[in-house]
């Protein structure tokens, strides 16, 4: 009779679960994946969201969205278009921005990667998250707006 099988449920059931356990990842069309450290979320709280092997040469967005109609622009988001560098809400990563977003726009670690701290609330403006669709957003900045292929969406709920 083996044991094995039966003490590694039992230690899974005792032991104190891992944060990783709730965390959540994307795949994209370029092989990029996008994480959250949890997709189950209170009004106002920080989640942990990280991305590697994302394309160094095309600016992003990261922010909370309004999950659109498809092959729509994500959009409003919470934190706006990151364009200031400032706040929580959205970030705007580039390794090459335009001159006007140097030292706004943070660059990519080594690898396409990056880990924000971000602050989910559950209203976009006038939206509600919890009678709308929203999503930890990534999608191509403004210089190119309107590909869509870099949009990346992990819908989000709250508790």
């Amino acid at each position: 009779m083996r044991k094995t099988p039966i003490l590694s449920l039992l230690l899974c059931l005792l032991l104190p679960q891992n944060s990783y356990a709730a965390s959540k990842s994307i795949t994209g069309e370029q092989g990029q994946t996008l994480t959250a450290s949890s997709t189950m979320v209170a009004n106002n709280a920080s989640i942990t969201v990280t991305g590697k092997r994302f394309d160094e040469s095309v600016g992003i967005y990261l922010a909370i969205c309004v999950v659109p109609k498809k092959g729509s622009l994500p959009t409003p988001c919470g934190g706006g278009v990151n364009k200031a560098g400032v706040g929580e809400g959205s970030f705007w990563i580039s390794s090459n921005p335009p001159p006007y977003g140097v030292g706004l726009a943070d660059p990519f670690k080594p690898g396409g990667r990056f880990s924000y701290k971000i602050r989910v609330s559950k209203k976009i403006g006038k939206f509600d998250c919890t009678k709308v669709k929203c999503a930890i957003t990534v999608r191509a900045d403004h210089l190119r707006s309107e590909d869509r292929s870099y949009d990346l969406y992990l819908p989000i709920t709250f508790k």
